[in-house]
């Protein structure tokens, strides 16, 4: 498409003298066209007397500086349109088909004044296969003018989405059964859309629908031993695309719905996560080492729901995330205690440790897991490293212990956009919301003597990160 210098549209009008009205009509609409910014050239405007009516038409249309050419269609234009294509018509800004088959045809954009009996537009036989838009009455004009601004301007309403990256199950060799959640999603992600009622219903269907998916991965007879470090991965593999699924939910409702309903779904959704991590009832003797897939599975989800939180916005919820209690599951695996904090959430694998590094020490197996599977576009391993920081420093304040197993990929001076925010009081005012403190040196105090206390301080494991500089603690709170 042809454009001009400064990139905006410019348009020729091609269009027949059927009458002073029709003539004043697309003056009308120039001049309206020049008020939103688009170049236009009408021949009552730019021909001048002595000018030659056909050769100034052809030189518009062939002009490469014209972006586009509305051609105003009623019976008049379509007539002479007809006739010149026959060799009888004169009409100076009727267009030819031969001056049309010479122009790419996508310049042209018909408008439609007049339409037949049967409903359908009159132009030119030329021009039949193309679509228009129709300005057959004021109406319509109205209705249609911001379609043509869009168009001239190629800034359409509807924009083609970016492709996405390729699908787990396509990428693993593993079937990844998923068409359940998966048709469950969309009918959620249509209802959002198109504002139904009873989205509650097509909520609860999905997040069931994913639990579902998830049970059903669990060990419910004796597994391999020898390749049990093998299944414990295939199975993180398989419940990856659970993981996805429910990040998409969260990104998709998280700006719009309620903190009450959406809170309500989610506390609902993680309670459910945590019985995944316990021995199926139907089992009687049974190793902890079979339900690893499952515990990291569940410690990574609560990563992604935590970085979901903090890209949306969503302070308070975060908030509630952390001070909530969650109803434990009735199985041997858990405490006689009917409720536990956020760190139930946290799972770990040392089956992992043999097949993803064999031979070497990982200081977290399930950390360097969550990053080979980092392959979203909207939430980065970056993002789920700055979630768990943000876990573990509530985590710390909380005086519960909390292993950052993703800390461990964070360069010795790498920065955290969360915490570096923090130095501005209204971004730390968000912060100190999620961890429960007044000022940033309760923060930072309380930090501190809980980092110690937990031994985080003295650990080789952690020996080259500064926490201190991480989290931004002397930073904190000190701009407008």
């Amino acid at each position: 498409m042809a454009e001009q210098e400064n990139g905006l549209p410019k348009v020729f009008i091609s269009y027949s003298w059927s009458s002073t009205h029709h003539q004043e009509m697309v003056k009308y609409w120039a001049d309206r066209l020049l008020h939103d910014g688009i170049d236009v050239i009408l021949d009552i405007y730019d021909l001048n007397e002595g000018d030659e009516k056909y050769a100034f038409m052809e030189s518009m249309v062939t002009d490469p500086s014209i972006t586009h050419v509305l051609v105003v269609c009623d019976s008049k234009y379509t007539e002479r349109a007809n006739a010149r294509e026959k060799g009888v018509g004169t009409e100076s800004t009727i267009i030819s088909s031969e001056v049309y088959k010479r122009v790419k045809q996508s310049k042209f954009i018909p408008i439609l004044c007049e339409f037949d009996g049967s409903g359908e537009p009159i132009t030119p036989a030329f021009m039949n296969a193309r679509i228009g838009l129709d300005f057959s009455t004021p109406e319509s004009v109205n209705e249609n003018w911001e379609q043509l601004i869009r168009l001239l301007y190629n800034k359409p309403l509807h924009v083609k989405p970016k492709k996405g990256s390729i699908p787990s199950y396509i990428k693993h060799d593993t079937a990844l059964p998923a068409n359940e959640p998966r048709a469950k999603f969309e009918s959620l992600r249509q209802a959002v859309l198109q504002e139904k009622k009873g989205i509650k219903i097509y909520r609860a269907d999905f997040l069931r629908s994913c639990l579902t998916y998830v049970d059903e991965l669990r060990v419910r007879e004796r597994p391999d031993e020898e390749d049990l470090g093998q299944k414990v991965l295939n199975d993180c593999i398989k419940l990856k695309v659970i993981r996805d699924y429910i990040c998409d939910w969260l990104l998709l409702e998280g700006g719009i719905t309620s903190d009450l309903e959406l809170s309500e779904s989610l506390l609902e959704m993680l309670e459910g996560l945590l019985e995944m991590k316990s021995k199926p009832n139907s089992l009687t003797s049974w190793n902890e080492k079979w339900f690893e897939a499952h515990s990291v599975f569940v410690y990574e989800m609560f990563l992604y729901v935590v970085a979901a939180l903090i890209q949306l916005g969503r302070y308070d919820l975060l908030r509630e995330l952390y001070s909530s209690h969650y109803l434990l599951p009735q199985s041997p695996g858990y405490s006689n205690l009917d409720f536990d904090d956020f760190s139930c959430f946290h799972g770990s694998s040392e089956l992992l440790q043999d097949v993803l590094r064999p031979g070497e020490n990982l200081c977290s197996p399930s950390g360097e897991l969550f990053k080979i599977q980092a392959d979203r576009d909207d939430l980065k391993f970056h993002d789920i490293v700055q979630a768990e920081a943000v876990t573990f420093l509530v985590a710390m304040l909380s005086e519960v212990y909390w292993y950052p197993g993703t800390l461990h990929y964070i360069s010795h001076h790498e920065r955290l956009p969360v915490f570096v925010r923090a130095a501005q009081h209204k971004h730390f005012e968000k912060l100190a919301k999620v961890a429960g403190v007044e000022s940033a040196t309760e923060l930072k105090d309380r930090f501190m003597s809980a980092l110690s206390q937990f031994g985080f301080t003295n650990s080789r494991q952690f020996f080259r990160l500064d926490f201190k500089s991480l989290l931004n603690l002397d930073g904190l709170d000190r701009l407008k």
